[in-house]
């Protein structure tokens, strides 16, 4: 069993990394925080894990076959680099990095060290994002028009932690956390991004905490990408407008909207609309287990990285959406997306 060391053990670390490593077979054999109450979390939580102050103490541990990065989003370079060095595989959570060319030099070094790398975009595995996928795939509501993609939240008073209180160079705000989930659908569902225009706003929190990319992809669709928390109506999670009809999604099963008639009944997942007609969609199988199932097999080829779920060169052309985006809603007009490494033509 591959042994894994898992660094941070914040909500990211606890709620998600853990417990799928957990599920898909992986065993987290020592965790790095220096947060008492978090090492104590992990203890319970893990039993025999070796709970250890920081990454250079974790990499010293030499039995180690996986590191997991869930430290802060501003960590995340210097943290990867680390663990490339050491010539250990490693997962970061999303964000690679806080702007797309920091991430390319991430994944280069990579490359040159011979050291698999992949990025945890975990919600590529969710019922919500497989149903949406079946649904364009299969052109059930005909030649896609527009998609809306929302993430809304009523959270007034914003939370105590970092990525309310970082700058977005350190990785605070909603635009590297949330909108790096978005764009990843988006780009997955219908191409790479060439253009943006963005309105973004820091209404209570040091970075973003209310914004809005209009996206126009390669292949000439169009989405339309939300992110709140200051929306005291959220709205629904995704609307994909067709030729013959409309995909409606509500809640997906988390936080709830403002529009119940969106959400659906047990095993649902949203509407196929035509006008006064609704048809209900029954959801995908979907396990986001399944990103750390990949990443276990990929361990055992001669080149891992060649099994990596989640591409690196992915994580940089969101992140250059997102470094365009800025642009965008500094100048207030359309700019074009380059992402590092690609050719502009």
């Amino acid at each position: 069993m591959t042994q894994v060391g898992l660094v941070g053990y914040g909500k990211a670390g606890a709620a998600f990394h853990a417990p799928l490593l957990r599920a898909a077979g992986l065993h987290v054999a020592v965790v790095a925080t220096a947060d008492p109450e978090r090492a104590g979390q992990a203890a319970r939580d893990i039993p025999g894990v070796v709970i250890v102050p920081d990454l250079t103490a974790l990499l010293a541990r030499g039995e180690l076959g996986l590191v997991v990065l869930a430290s802060p989003s501003g960590a995340h370079v210097a943290n990867a680099r680390a663990v490339i060095d050491a010539g250990v595989p490693v997962v970061v959570d999303k964000p690679l990095a806080c702007d797309a060319h920091s991430a390319r030099e991430v994944i280069d070094l990579a490359a040159a060290h011979g050291v698999a790398l992949t990025v945890f975009q975990n919600r590529r595995y969710d019922p919500e994002f497989t149903t949406m996928s079946d649904i364009v795939g299969h052109g059930v509501i005909g030649q896609v028009r527009r998609a809306e993609f929302r993430w809304e939240r009523w959270r007034p008073v914003p939370a105590d932690r970092w990525r309310e209180q970082a700058t977005p160079e350190q990785g605070g705000g909603v635009l590297l956390d949330l909108h790096t989930h978005l764009l990843d659908q988006a780009i997955q569902l219908f191409g790479p991004v060439e253009s943006v225009y963005a309105e973004l706003a820091a209404w209570t929190t040091t970075a973003e905490d209310d914004t809005f990319l209009a996206a126009r992809h390669t292949g000439g669709g169009s989405t339309h990408l939300t992110v709140s928390s200051v929306s005291g109506a959220p709205g629904p999670r995704a609307r994909i407008v067709g030729s013959t009809g409309t995909y409606l999604l509500g809640s997906a099963g988390e936080e709830r909207t403002a529009f119940p008639d969106a959400d659906g009944g047990p095993g649902q997942h949203g509407w196929i609309v035509r006008g006064d007609q609704r048809e209900a969609v029954q959801a995908r199988a979907g396990d986001p287990a399944d990103f750390y199932r990949q990443v276990a097999a990929a361990l055992a080829l001669t080149n891992p990285q060649d099994g990596m779920p989640v591409d690196p060169l992915d994580a940089v052309h969101v992140l250059a959406v997102i470094d365009a985006a800025r642009v965008s809603a500094r100048v207030g007009r359309v700019v074009d997306v380059l992402t590092p490494g690609q050719d502009p033509s």
